[in-house]
């Protein structure tokens, strides 16, 4: 016979600062029994601990503590002890402020109060933080970075770009049809050897060779030297000799930028898909057409691999922002995006759904039902998102690979009339 799960003794919320913590204690029927302000660091981790377990913390009923963060020394030293830790949205502590005072009054010691009251009055709407593995926890730090260092990629060549429109249209023409655009190699050592038209339209023949092979392009050299010196040698607009040196100085900041964004991205990408790997679930991510060692490194580190964070598909679709959001109040019946949700798993939800379209028959099947029933590209990739995020549910929960057979079963033939006698 199971025995149930008996109720904490008391609960704990912790106001988060940058260099100090407000803690209030309530028990359960919203009596404070403590307050204190605690440092951040070791010692104050201490102090947190012994006020804990003067109130009825044990190792087999821990008091669940609530905080307005999901990050940082305090959460993961708290997470170790292996009590429940809830992080609060600030918003919604505004609000169960609000019910305990209508003045508006405001401080760290009532925000820590109210944290504890929240656990006491709504526990159960609330979610906990995962109880991840420690590789899973890294693959989340690796992944982040890696998906930050490809926006900040981003954000650097489109200023480059930017730049370069003012006064360097050959090198825009030049690498217009790359798949990397300034991104490459490529055009990033021909853009640091000339950084202005004017030292462009000087590269010889023989220059633009080494610099090829310098970039470590090893076929089609000769024509594709041929190719750049015919673009630079081209008329072109220009500025003032003095005015464009300075451009060229300014590229060449703009530049160092770029390539440390495209070198952080790439060891970033190297060592999450490392840790992605040595993952057990890693197999069962990669099974899914459209999803490779990277993507499915995004996903794990969303979700996590505690199989007891989300109580059914539905959750999990929801928690994506997959799954959409009805609003119904008499008559009037509207179904909407969900516009609250994980923005990274989201993000990585339209590629993969995307790239699923040239790997699964099946998947193609589906997206063309649903643009033939009204849906526009993005909501087509959505719904596809959606059922893939219910599929990959329940293999993980059953520990099986995907099957396209059972993912996208093919309908029944339609049964052929009768020829008559």
């Amino acid at each position: 016979m199971e025995t149930a799960e008996l109720p904490p003794p008391a609960f704990c919320g912790v106001d988060w600062a940058e260099d100090h913590h407000d803690v209030a204690i309530v028990d359960t029927g919203g009596k404070q029994l403590a307050k204190a302000r605690i440092s951040d660091d070791a010692a104050g981790f201490a102090q947190l601990i012994t006020l804990l377990a003067e109130h009825g913390d044990l190792e087999d009923q821990r008091i669940p503590v609530a905080i307005e963060t999901s990050r940082g020394l305090l959460i993961a030293e708290l997470r170790a002890t292996g009590r429940p830790v809830y992080a609060i949205n600030p918003l919604a502590v505004a609000r169960y402020r609000d019910r305990h005072s209508v003045a508006r009054r405001k401080s760290d010691a009532v925000d820590a109060a109210a944290l504890a009251n929240i656990l006491r009055v709504d526990r159960d709407v609330h979610r906990s933080l995962p109880a991840d593995s420690e590789l899973a926890q890294a693959i989340a730090v690796l992944a982040r970075a890696q998906q930050d260092a490809v926006w900040d990629k981003g954000q650097a060549q489109n200023k480059l770009r930017s730049q370069l429109r003012e006064f360097y249209p050959a090198i825009l023409a030049a690498f217009a049809g790359h798949r990397f655009g300034l991104c490459a190699i490529e055009a990033r050592t021909i853009l640091a050897a000339a950084p202005t038209p004017t030292k462009a339209a000087q590269l010889t023949r023989r220059h633009l060779r080494s610099l090829l092979k310098r970039a470590g392009r090893v076929r089609g050299i000769e024509a594709e030297a041929d190719r750049l010196y015919e673009i630079f040698h081209r008329d072109y607009m220009h500025h003032l000799p003095q005015v464009e040196a300075a451009f060229g100085r300014q590229t060449l900041a703009l530049l160092r930028q770029l390539d440390i964004a495209c070198t952080n991205a790439d060891e970033l990408e190297a060592a999450c898909v490392e840790a992605f790997d040595a993952h057990p679930d890693a197999p069962i991510y990669t099974s899914f057409p459209g999803l490779g060692s990277l993507s499915g490194a995004r996903i794990l580190a969303e979700i996590g691999d505690d199989r007891t964070r989300f109580a059914s598909a539905g959750s999990l679709k929801a928690y994506a922002g997959s799954a959409p959001v009805t609003r119904a109040s008499g008559k009037s019946c509207v179904v909407l995006s969900r516009k609250v949700k994980n923005q990274r798993l989201a993000a990585v939800g339209y590629v993969w759904s995307f790239s699923s379209l040239t790997k699964s028959p099946g998947a193609r099947a589906h997206y063309d039902r649903r643009r033939k029933a009204g849906d526009r590209h993005i909501a087509a990739q959505r719904n596809l998102f959606n059922r893939f995020m219910g599929m990959l549910y329940f293999c993980l929960q059953h520990h099986q690979l995907y099957d396209e057979a059972k993912a996208f079963p093919s309908p029944p033939p339609t049964a052929l009339p009768a020829q008559a006698a």
